[in-house]
């Protein structure tokens, strides 16, 4: 090859080295959360007993979905009752943003009694390639039935979850929120919160990657506080690596645990 042409082919090479290097930072692995949704959150003597849960494994401001399989554990703590709800549950095929299907689930259930219900999730673990990991993420919803308010701060005594110091239902929009975030029961200080927005319409577009998804810390005692700017349904995940691997393909990776928490805003009007 003469001069020439290796100096084009030179080109060439960098060009596309710069392509991808652009793509891989304008395409960042945004944040997995585990997803519990409700129909209703605040159930009234006027509404329908029967609310459907949306159980899905998804990045919930960009609306990317992945492929769950069938969780370990799904059920309910209301009046001291811990209800296991497994076989509830419905295997479902959901088309995200992009028009990729992708598997979750649905339950349906009856409340019959007053109080607040506590429902929780505990995935498969779910083998992430892009980043050598498994993700467990121990979800939680809370439902409140009838207008007895008790029960909204019941630990379940998951590996690590939030447990609420604000009551996560008849918020406003823009009120602070604020949880206890734990791990093995024991508070966890200084630790990373990340928030995210479930823009489920898909009206929002964030300006810069970092406002997808938003991050605060707990303080010494594992607390941590955020003021939720906009109506609709927020989620709250703190990570932490897991003591024990799990095996793929005959190597040992972590496992990333997670604590996650979804609560709901409304606007005044």
């Amino acid at each position: 090859m003469n001069k020439a042409g290796f100096k084009k082919s030179g080109w060439i090479f960098l060009l596309s080295l710069t392509f991808v290097f652009c793509s891989y930072f304008r395409n960042p692995a945004y944040a997995h959360f585990q997803m519990i949704i409700p129909s209703d959150e605040m159930v009234s003597q006027l509404d329908s007993n029967k609310i459907t849960l949306d159980v899905r494994f998804y990045h919930p401001f960009e609306g990317q979905g992945m492929n769950m399989e069938k969780p370990v554990q799904f059920g309910v703590i209301t009046r001291g009752k811990n209800i296991n709800l497994l076989h509830d549950l419905k295997e479902v095929k959901l088309k995200d943003r992009e028009g990729k299907k992708f598997t979750a689930f649905k339950a349906t259930y009856s409340i019959k009694n007053p109080g607040d219900h506590v429902f929780f999730v505990e995935p498969t673990p779910y083998w992430e390639p892009a980043e050598e990991t498994f993700i467990i993420h121990y979800a939680k919803v809370i439902v409140n039935a009838l207008g007895m308010e008790e029960g909204w701060d019941t630990e379940v005594g998951l590996k690590t979850e939030i447990v609420p110091l604000t009551r996560p239902y008849g918020l406003w929009t823009g009120n602070v929120f604020q949880g206890i975030v734990k791990l093995n029961g024991k508070p966890v200080p200084f630790e990373e919160v990340e928030v995210e927005y479930f823009n489920d319409q898909a009206k929002l577009k964030a300006p810069a990657d970092p406002m997808v998804t938003q991050v605060v810390k707990t303080d010494q005692n594992g607390v941590f506080t955020y003021a939720m700017p906009k109506v609709g349904w927020w989620g709250f995940a703190a990570l932490n690596k897991d003591e024990k691997t799990m095996t793929h393909d005959g190597k040992e990776y972590p496992v990333e645990i997670g604590a996650i928490l979804w609560v709901k805003t409304y606007n005044m009007k």
